[in-house]
């Protein structure tokens, strides 16, 4: 969440760069600083209190060792008078904190000065471009590519669960376990990540320590009346581990990554693509987080996404990086790059990785500090990136790799995981 006391000093500048986002959620800024000037008067007005029994009550005994009994019993009923004051203040003063701490959870972070002003998808930036589309005359799609080498079985996977899932045969479920296995070893082995196994179930806490609660709540899978949710990513809980934590400078950055599976409702996504696997409700993901200096986050991202971007590279896939801009980046991150990989069958680019800072946003709600130099205790900044989502990255793998007599060639970096250069 944002820091109540920049927002105190800066709440035009910060009013200003959240409008830049589209909605009205820079208005919500007055409204938390009105409770905020209410909760301060409060305890103004219960430490004024305090102080007036406090003193009080010495007179009370002053006057019962002078013998002044009646006079003390009409002080102790102020005294208790005040004491009524007091719980009153505090329950007001309670329920001003809660709409107060309701408020900053839902503010989104502030877009960073560097990431570009925008209103929709369309202005965002293109960054760079890496290889170049294959020349595919006719290219199927991976739904017709899977069916005709019994790779995925969606009728199977719809008896089961519904719309939106995939049960996964023979060289396909052995294609999506390879993946996972060269993801995993690429970003520990050569980018110096450390591999964790998290829970899939998640305390709500965790959800709104990273950003994913209270605003998209209708997206989860809750569990409980929603007091546990399915991990929509492996960004939650593996984030979550570094909770409520103080860490020595000399222990940053920190580094881990994870394969999880991950769980969304998609709510609202209706009339988008949601063709064989682009669109699922379980889906796969290998998720890289970083906690870091504050004064690296930005240089982090950079690499953080090239971490993702060489998962591409190493696959021999055609794909493009763009920076959202203001109104396009996440709520709790503050600059955001996303990777899309060419799927000829679709004829477009589709979303494989999104890299995000969100420099203290989410060390806020999680407590997640270090001690710098000076001794002083500060909050550190995160970081995560998909690396990346299996579903989408399957699918341009299918596309991108069919050859004219319907076999699909394994990518070289692949081989010794899947065991066979084609699936023919």
């Amino acid at each position: 969440m944002l820091d109540i006391r920049e927002i105190r000093e800066n709440a035009e500048a910060i009013q200003a760069r959240l409008a830049t986002r589209g909605g009205d959620t820079q208005s919500l800024i007055s409204e938390v600083l009105a409770c905020d000037q209410r909760r301060r008067a409060i305890e103004t007005e219960k430490q004024q209190l305090q102080a007036e029994r406090k003193s009080s009550s010495k007179a009370i005994g002053a006057l019962m060792g002078q013998g002044q009994t009646e006079e003390a019993e009409t002080a102790k009923a102020a005294v208790k008078m005040i004491g009524e004051k007091i719980k009153i203040l505090e329950l007001e003063v309670d329920t001003v904190e809660s709409r107060q701490n309701h408020l900053l959870m839902s503010i989104p972070n502030v877009p960073h000065a560097e990431c570009p002003v925008g209103l929709t998808e369309d202005d965002n930036p293109e960054v760079r471009v890496w290889g170049e589309k294959p020349a595919i005359a006719e290219p199927l799609d991976h739904v017709q590519i899977a069916e005709k080498h019994g790779l995925i079985d969606f009728d199977a996977a719809a008896k089961i669960s519904g719309s939106g899932f995939a049960v996964y045969r023979g060289s396909g479920a052995r294609l999506e376990r390879a993946l996972i296995s060269f993801l995993l070893d690429l970003q520990t082995e050569e980018h110096g990540y450390t591999e964790v196994n998290v829970p899939h179930i998640i305390r709500r806490y965790c959800m709104e320590g990273t950003g994913q609660l209270p605003k998209f709540e209708d997206d989860m899978y809750g569990l409980e009346d929603n007091a546990m949710f399915l991990a929509p990513t492996a960004e939650v809980p593996v984030t979550n581990l570094l909770r409520e934590t103080l860490l020595a400078e000399s222990e940053l950055p920190i580094k881990m990554t994870a394969h999880t599976p991950c769980f969304r409702r998609e709510a609202g996504s209706a009339g988008r693509d949601n063709k064989g696997i682009i669109r699922m409700h379980q889906f796969d993901k290998v998720e890289l987080v970083q906690a870091v200096h504050p004064d690296d986050s930005l240089k982090v991202l950079e690499e953080l996404t090239g971490h993702a971007e060489a998962v591409l590279q190493k696959l021999g896939l055609h794909y493009r990086t763009i920076e959202l801009c203001t109104a396009d980046v996440g709520f709790s991150a503050t600059k955001t790059y996303d990777i899309e990989v060419w799927a000829p069958g679709q004829g477009k680019y589709l979303e494989v990785s999104s890299c995000s800072s969100f420099g203290d946003y989410q060390a806020r709600r999680l407590r997640l500090r270090f001690k710098d130099a000076d001794g002083k205790n500060r909050f550190c900044h995160t970081l995560n990136g998909s690396a990346t989502a299996l579903p989408r990255l399957y699918v341009a793998l299918l596309e991108q790799n069919q050859n004219p007599d319907g076999s699909i060639t394994i990518p070289e970096a692949l081989v010794p995981y899947f065991g066979k250069t084609e699936i023919s």
